[in-house]
């Protein structure tokens, strides 16, 4: 009685809390994301070996956000970070078009993992503000999603440096992490 009283506690005036993974090529832009949206202001980064965590609020959403480190060395470890994951945000540079086949390549890979499943996709194609950056279209054909029948997935364009396009991916996350 007890567990759903506070259960429900929660649901009204509490926080959820999720796990989101955050993968991509390297230079992609996901630090850059993750403490535009932690800090609202971009920091000077360099690239991640290992990971970054922080917890963002957002909505009725606390998201514990994981960014891992995209050099190809690094990306066999992403895989000890799939357990729990409810959200997979995977970051393309749509300006990189040398590289988007190895990008396509590495979210085929993951998103075959048993236990990312359940996990909601979120595809920010970043970079948008640059002159050569792939279209929306151009990214979800180049990364196969329409493949992906059974699982729920949304690309969103984004811009990391001035913050555009982050927090209406958010809202999608958001709303189909509560419908779960």
């Amino acid at each position: 009685m007890g567990l759903s009283i506070s259960s429900l506690f929660q649901r009204l005036f509490g926080k959820k809390a999720v796990r989101i993974l955050m993968v991509g090529l390297d230079a992609a832009g996901k630090t850059t994301i993750l403490y535009k949206l932690k800090l609202g202001e971009i920091v000077t980064t360099i690239p991640t070996i290992g990971f970054n965590v922080e917890t963002v609020e957002y909505k009725n959403i606390s998201f514990t956000v994981w960014d891992v480190g995209g050099q190809d060395k690094i990306r066999p470890l992403w895989r000890h970070y799939f357990q729990n994951t409810q959200g997979l945000i995977f970051v393309v540079d749509t300006n990189d078009r040398e590289r988007i086949q190895e990008a396509s390549a590495e979210l085929h890979k993951i998103i075959q993992e048993d236990e990312l499943k359940d996990a909601v996709l979120l595809v920010f194609a970043n970079k948008q503000d640059l002159p050569n950056a792939m279209t929306i279209s151009d990214v979800t054909e180049k990364l196969g999603l329409n493949s992906f029948h059974n699982r729920t997935w949304y690309v969103h364009g984004t811009c990391a440096v001035q913050g555009s396009g982050l927090y209406e991916g958010l809202d999608w996350l958001s709303g189909e992490l509560s419908k779960s």
